[in-house]
């Protein structure tokens, strides 16, 4: 495992080594954008600027595409790819947005996506199914779907299936996570099955999202009685006391083994995000899988959100992807 350090700016410096009570209203899905994330960080950090989000000639974007269908809901990406691709074809990557399990928009993830396709990539930026839609394991289900879609459709879009990543921020990061690390189990992949292109992946990408849900930090955080209920309470559909199993089975850490995807972990200076990171590492290592830390001093959380925070985050996330991809 490598670990570094990145100072926004700078060149990166490479280490070594449902509950009763009262209940929260129900965000709507705007609630969580760079606007409102905006609005509350300036002030902290007023050198920050909103990420670009429009696609500029050498990025083609085709957009409001349907990956799956949910009885009468129509879940959609939008698909940014090399105007100009390299010779051969592109590697993929589905980016999940964070939000809390209940928040946020697809849109969140289209700067960071247009980066990836001027640097070869075919980047699909995913809406899923909030916690106020369904319960988990929904969201991962939906994740792992978006991922048989552009293996499926690899062709159409000059995308190589096999070099497939699938990467998230925040909520989507634990997401993503754990829809590259349960390949093969039915649970979090019900499309799955004879003749269904595999929706397993090559290399995973979480970016501040939590790796473990059991321990104590994490319940501390996650499980926080003043919140009626919590952001992953209302995931799960109950505290950790009445939903223990989910809690754990929701945890990437615990399905680590010699199969399990690359994975990069980029982390803000927000500790309570990076919960099981460490261990999981360790398991990787243990395992013999590959893995990558990176870390942004200093950083609020969705940070990747922002300027000047984002380039260093393409460019990490880049070179992962040519080591384990390319």
């Amino acid at each position: 495992m490598r670990k570094i350090h990145i100072h926004a700016g700078m060149t990166a410096m490479l280490v070594l080594g449902a509950h009763a009570g009262a209940q929260a209203p129900v965000p709507a899905p705007e609630s969580y954008t760079a606007q409102t994330t905006y609005a509350k960080l300036a002030r902290t950090y007023p050198f920050i600027r909103i990420a670009r989000s429009e696609a500029p000639p050498s990025v083609r974007a085709l957009t409001g595409i349907t990956y799956a269908q949910r009885g009468a809901r129509a879940l959609q990406l939008d698909l940014y790819l090399p105007a100009h691709p390299p010779a051969g074809k592109a590697p993929g990557i589905v980016l999940v947005h964070g939000g809390g399990w209940r928040a946020g928009v697809r849109a969140n993830f289209a700067p960071m996506a247009i980066r990836l396709a001027e640097r070869g990539y075919a980047a699909a930026t995913i809406s899923y199914r909030l916690s106020p839609e369904a319960l988990y394991p929904a969201a991962v289900q939906d994740a792992r779907a978006a991922v048989r879609w552009m293996r499926t459709h690899a062709a159409d879009h000059g995308i190589d299936p096999a070099k497939i990543a699938i990467g998230g921020g925040s909520a989507g990061g634990q997401i993503a996570a754990l829809a590259g690390v349960t390949d093969g189990l039915s649970r979090f992949d019900p499309d799955g099955g004879p003749g269904a292109a595999s929706s397993g992946v090559q290399a995973i990408v979480n970016i501040d999202g939590l790796s473990d849900f059991t321990s104590a930090a994490a319940r501390r955080y996650e499980d926080d009685p003043a919140k009626q209920p919590s952001s992953a309470g209302a995931w799960f559909g109950g505290r950790y006391a009445e939903k223990e199993a989910s809690w754990r089975e929701a945890s990437p850490l615990f399905y680590v083994n010699a199969k399990t995807p690359p994975i990069l972990f980029i982390g803000s200076g927000q500790a309570r995000f990076s919960v099981g990171r460490e261990e999981m590492v360790a398991r990787m290592g243990e395992a013999g899988v590959p893995s990558r830390v990176v870390v942004l001093p200093a950083t609020p959380h969705s940070f990747w959100l922002f300027e000047p925070w984002l380039a260093p985050t393409v460019e990490t996330t880049v070179k992962f992807l040519d080591d384990y991809l390319k």
